[in-house]
């Protein structure tokens, strides 16, 4: 595990230098006679960057190491992701531009360079590439800031039909309001997190689901936020399941006892929240002489993520009901294990995704990196008379905001066919 870790900062702290050694590349070319002084400000502000960067990465990698408790700011992961995409476009255009020019050199025999100016102009056509790239680098960080102090805030409610065949008459209609990966975390704007909760709750749903990662670290960062989380409730309870980041498994502990308090600290917490945790288990909802099965499972993830999640065990008793609703942090868990082993199991909600916190959604439309990750990434998905909804989170991770792609509130209507 140390040696993966090791391998992994030496990549990332080599790609970090290599992307400012191409960017002083780019200011040096495109601002030849800049002032003296000028100059070294912006080389030691660029080399500042670098420092921090790499610094930020090791404290990441090797926080076990180190003894850094929280690992890194989740303000670090920000600032680097603000820096590095403010780069992106010029040092993208740079090799690109670099790139083009060596293969016409090499295949083009000429007494001029492919970029020299041609009579007449007094800047060539790659210096006019190169200095219109160094000016758009305001674009993605003006769109990061933006996605910082707006996006991150800027709460929809999706709603969403699904129809069941099988669904007792007296469910049709059931409102399920979900909500997924809250992340608590100090550096939220506290009014606006207690502004989408009210949204959520001004839906009236019959039942709310909510899909996992509570916390980012540490269950101790649920405090700051308890008061209106008891705010959370519906009719027919609030059930919910543990997502990868609420185990204490991103942080060095001082002792393995001190890991299994903090889970059993989250345990409570959720019985003080209100919140009925799934733990592999299942619920009947009740109404009108009928019922339905809501099973939860822990997280089950493919990959690196953990694989706690039996739902042979949240599955048992349910048998003979006619309609079942999983909760399951990961998508990725409807392909790998529900579908091809319980086709009865109607709907799975399911988030962890967060859409990437950024992407682009214009009418049926929609892309995210997160795609490249994921196949079921957000929103529904059905396969024969099996529903998936992925849920594009409520909180952030890492970068401190969304682009494109807003915190989510879900209101689903289950209806007879």
């Amino acid at each position: 595990m140390l040696q993966n870790k090791v391998v992994l900062a030496f990549i990332v702290i080599s790609v970090i230098l290599l992307v400012d050694f191409l960017f002083l590349s780019l200011l040096r070319r495109t601002t030849p006679r800049l002032n003296r002084i000028l100059r070294i400000l912006i080389y030691a502000a660029v080399g500042g960057t670098t420092l921090f960067a790499v610094t930020t990465v090791i404290m990441y990698y090797q926080a076990d190491q180190l003894g850094v408790q929280e690992g890194i700011s989740q303000w670090n992961i920000t600032a680097l992701f603000i820096i590095y995409g403010t780069k992106a476009i010029p040092v993208a255009t740079t090799i690109i531009q670099d790139t083009t020019i060596w293969i016409r050199t090499l295949l083009v025999s000429r007494k001029k360079r492919p970029d020299d100016a041609v009579p007449g102009k007094k800047i060539t056509r790659a210096a006019f590439l190169e200095k219109a790239a160094l000016a758009t680098a305001v674009i993605p960080f003006a769109t990061s800031i933006f996605g910082i102090s707006y996006g991150a805030y800027d709460y929809r409610t999706l709603r969403r039909t699904i129809v069941l065949p099988n669904l007792p008459k007296a469910f049709d209609g059931l409102r399920i309001g979900q909500i997924s990966d809250i992340h608590c975390n100090p550096a939220y704007y506290k009014t606006a997190i207690h502004g989408g909760i009210e949204m959520l709750m001004q839906e009236k749903p019959d039942v709310i689901f909510f899909t996992g990662d509570l916390v980012n670290y540490r269950t101790s960062e649920l405090n700051a936020f308890a008061g209106m989380l008891k705010e959370i409730r519906a009719p027919l309870g609030v059930y919910s399941v543990t997502g990868n980041h609420d185990y204490g498994d991103y942080i060095s502990w001082p002792s393995d006892g001190a890991k299994r308090k903090n889970f059993e600290d989250f345990l409570q917490a959720h019985h003080e929240l209100g919140f009925d945790l799934l733990m592999n288990e299942n619920r009947f909802l009740e109404t009108g002489g009928e019922k339905i099965a809501v099973l939860g499972v822990e997280n089950w993830g493919i990959g690196r993520f953990p694989k706690f999640g039996r739902l042979d065990l949240a599955y048992a008793g349910t048998e003979e009901v006619p309609v079942k609703l999983l909760l399951s942090h990961d998508p990725s868990h409807w392909d790998a294990i529900v579908r091809p082993n319980y086709p009865d199991i109607d709907v799975m909600f399911a988030g962890h995704t967060h859409g990437f916190q950024m992407g682009i959604e214009i009418g049926d439309f929609r892309w995210s990196p997160a795609k490249y990750s994921y196949k079921q990434w957000a929103d529904m998905y059905r396969d024969g008379e099996q529903y998936l909804y992925v849920n594009r989170g409520f909180g952030c991770l890492g970068y401190l905001g969304r682009i494109g792609m807003p915190p989510e509130l879900t209101v689903i209507q289950l209806k007879r066919s």
